[in-house]
């Protein structure tokens, strides 16, 4: 069974990502706007319990935060996918790398670079058309992230979530 494991933001920048993403995010059907944490990865069933334990004792270790999204990016060449850039990573990056920590190691081609994705597939002279126009746009959008979500994909590709794991209070 596919897993994978991710932050939402809140609703409100849910709603403004997803005005975008209906155009340009052939996924947009698929899972709702998210910061990858883990990506797709193959879990027997009989592992789950005991991967969603381990999961459990990360998010009592890392505590909720606040992150901002300042811009949009893109990762061509490697990749003909726009997302918009978070300002703030470095929560993100702890949590990953902990989560990457507790899996087997999976050999990746690129660095781990947290971002909420607005249009991928496209095709190269869409990508710098839409990239040209929003990159004018000033995105200073905010959200609060205070729990985490390992997810399944059903055959159809949807995803739903498996289990939520709320990180601890912040104390602000």
């Amino acid at each position: 069974m596919y897993f994978g494991i991710a932050v939402f933001p809140q609703k409100s920048v849910q709603d403004i990502i997803n005005s975008y993403r209906k155009r340009y995010d052939p996924h947009y059907s698929l899972i709702p706007p998210h910061i990858t944490l883990k990506e797709k990865f193959d879990l027997p069933e009989e592992k789950v319990d005991e991967a969603a334990e381990k999961l459990e004792a990360i998010a009592k270790q890392c505590k909720a935060f606040t992150i901002k999204f300042h811009k949009v990016s893109h990762f061509h060449p490697t990749s003909n996918t726009i997302y918009l850039a978070i300002e703030n990573s470095e929560p993100l990056v702890e949590l990953h790398n902990k989560i990457e920590d507790v899996f087997e190691p999976v050999d990746s081609p690129y660095d781990y670079i947290p971002h909420l994705t607005i249009g991928q597939k496209m095709s190269e002279d869409e990508l710098h058309d839409v990239y040209g126009s929003l990159r004018m746009r000033n995105f200073e959008l905010e959200t609060k992230i205070d729990r985490f979500h390992l997810l399944y994909q059903l055959e159809n590709g949807v995803w739903n979530i498996y289990q939520s794991f709320l990180l601890r209070r912040s104390s602000n």
